[in-house]
């Protein structure tokens, strides 16, 4: 069988592109995999050649040792790409068909599976529920930035395209429907985001940004996002958000009432997570619970706050003991005081993925346009991951067989 390149994680600030074993239908052992997991068949599954892969800012939290990954883990869970080989079991998917990949991996057996829960399925991680490719304590399921990877359970997990011509016409939108377009929506959709709604959305970045846009496509009156870096806070101004630039003394009240003429939002989503930083003259150290703290100052009593943002148990460089634990100094109080609702855990794709791919396939949403997909080469996802990490506003896209082709996904990029 051919060879499979594949972008792996080596040490903090450093990931490279290996040549690794071509996929099989069954989990062998390697970097992260969990040893209870070792020599799981997966005659469910299929394998795929890959169409296109993201970078993700979850894969950033890992590359930047900020998680207990271990060296040589293969990365990436954002995955689109076309059937090449099924499974004994595998009755619906059929070779040749082109599919979206949830990051979410799940049984659909088990009793989250059924009601809809599949970023917690209780069956393909023995450490704790829910479990996604190319990631730390998700079980050891191979990532997908590489060239062909394996999918279990593929009836129940793979979104097919109807058509494939259209889709890959559109491949830079729908490559978002394995993550963060699902997971934006989930931010907005959890947070109560409706018809007339005034959002803020923390983070700039590529999820920021989905759940800006997914914000004015459920109706919001008014999308205010977040950031530090200049460059994410004209993105988000370039289809129609306004913005609030976070270095500044200013608070961050008083910025959101210059924008509405009050100082609260109907609704908001943390869209950073643990990383976060404080804001005006603390901008310059991390400072963990301060999105947490100001999402709940700036909602309005009542008002429900969706939280995409990551948030972990295990964390090597947290600011302090508590940090690394996950234990941060959240003012409960406060979001008990104002009746506040929160939402957190991983979006469950599934629940979001075909009516999104609707949306995008008559055009109803440019999530490419507002998240600024990008299209580079596999061999250059290390440079990707250093300019993701240097705060680039784009969306990082690899393309390992050349399938995007360069002019249609700039010109996709730019002015859909």
């Amino acid at each position: 069988m051919p060879g499979n390149k594949a972008v792996a994680y080596i040490e903090p600030g450093k990931v490279e592109v290996q040549t690794i074993d071509y996929p099989a239908l069954v989990l062998k052992d390697g970097p992260g995999v969990n040893k209870r997991n070792v020599g799981r068949k997966c005659e469910h599954g299929v394998i795929l050649k890959i169409v296109s892969t993201n970078i993700c800012g979850s894969d950033q939290h890992m590359v930047r040792g900020r998680t207990t990954a271990p060296s040589g883990l293969i990365l990436g869970h954002e995955i689109t790409g076309e059937v090449i080989e099924l499974g004994r079991d595998v009755e619906f998917i059929k070779k040749g068909d082109l599919v979206s990949v949830p990051f979410n991996i799940a049984c659909g057996r088990c009793r989250n599976c059924k009601e809809g829960k599949t970023g917690i399925c209780l069956n393909v991680n023995p450490d704790r529920p829910g479990s996604a490719y190319g990631y730390v304590d998700m079980g050891g399921w191979v990532g997908g930035q590489a060239e062909y990877v394996m999918v279990p359970y593929a009836d129940w997990n793979l979104l097919k395209f109807p058509d494939k011509d259209q889709a890959m016409e559109k491949i830079l939108d729908l490559t978002m429907l394995s993550d963060i377009f699902p997971t934006g929506f989930h931010g907005a959709y959890t947070a109560g985001v409706g018809p007339g709604s005034t959002v803020y959305i923390a983070g700039g970045g590529p999820v920021g940004l989905a759940a800006a846009h997914s914000a004015q496509f459920l109706g919001a009156a008014v999308v205010i996002v977040g950031d530090m870096i200049k460059e994410r806070l004209k993105q988000a101004e370039s289809f129609g958000c306004e913005t609030v630039d976070l270095t500044k003394d200013a608070t961050l009240p008083q910025q959101i009432e210059q924008i509405l003429g009050v100082p609260e939002v109907d609704a908001a989503v943390d869209a950073v997570g643990f990383e976060a930083r404080g804001h005006g003259k603390d901008s310059d150290h991390e400072a963990p619970a301060t999105v947490l703290n100001s999402v709940m100052d700036v909602t309005r009593a009542g008002g429900q706050l969706g939280i995409p943002g990551l948030y972990v148990t295990g964390d090597p460089g947290g600011i302090d003991e508590a940090a690394k634990v996950g234990s941060l100094s959240i003012r409960l109080g406060l979001g008990w005081a104002k009746s506040h609702s929160f939402t957190t855990g991983q979006c469950p794709v599934m629940r979001y993925h075909r009516g999104l791919m609707e949306a995008i396939l008559h055009d109803r949403v440019q999530i490419a346009k507002a998240v600024n997909a990008t299209v580079i080469p596999l061999e250059d996802a290390p440079k990707g991951y250093k300019d993701f990490d240097k705060g680039a506003s784009k969306k990082f896209v690899l393309n390992p067989h050349g399938l995007i082709k360069r002019r249609r996904a700039s010109t996709s990029a730019r002015t859909r």
